[in-house]
């Protein structure tokens, strides 16, 4: 069975074939996020990028996740705790001109894709749809 850092690994390879500088699975695919990051709660985000990884929960799941995320790379992101980066800001962050962030469209609520592009339109980073979840 593969580690949660190792799945990762496969998911950035997935990435690079794809093109891609970082990748969301959002709370929309519970299977995906569960699958690569091992927090199992209902509601979070899992950001990928080529060197980071990490999760935002809300407050119900701070002890659960900080608990599933123990001994991996992905660093939890607690939303609503003063000076924690909205998904949007870390992308924001993480990406620059002509970086691409992956995601599956199917799954992903078009506000939300919304709110991504404008946070990373000032950058000049774009999104591309595509399921790097399959086959990993």
């Amino acid at each position: 069975m593969k580690t949660t850092n190792e799945k990762i690994a496969l998911l950035r390879q997935a990435m690079q074939a794809a093109g891609a500088n970082a990748c969301l699975i959002p709370s929309s695919d519970p299977h995906a996020r569960s699958y690569f990051s091992g927090f199992t709660g209902s509601v979070g985000t899992l950001v990928v990028t080529e060197s980071a990884s990490a999760l935002w929960a809300d407050g119900r799941y701070f002890i659960q996740a900080g608990r599933q995320l123990a001994g991996s790379e992905v660093q939890l992101q607690r939303i609503g705790v003063e000076g924690v980066p909205t998904v949007e800001e870390y992308l924001a962050a993480a990406l620059s001109e002509g970086q691409v962030l992956a995601l599956d469209g199917m799954v992903t609520p078009t506000a939300t894709v919304q709110s991504l592009q404008k946070a990373l339109d000032a950058k000049g980073a774009v999104i591309k749809s595509v399921d790097l979840v399959e086959g990993n």
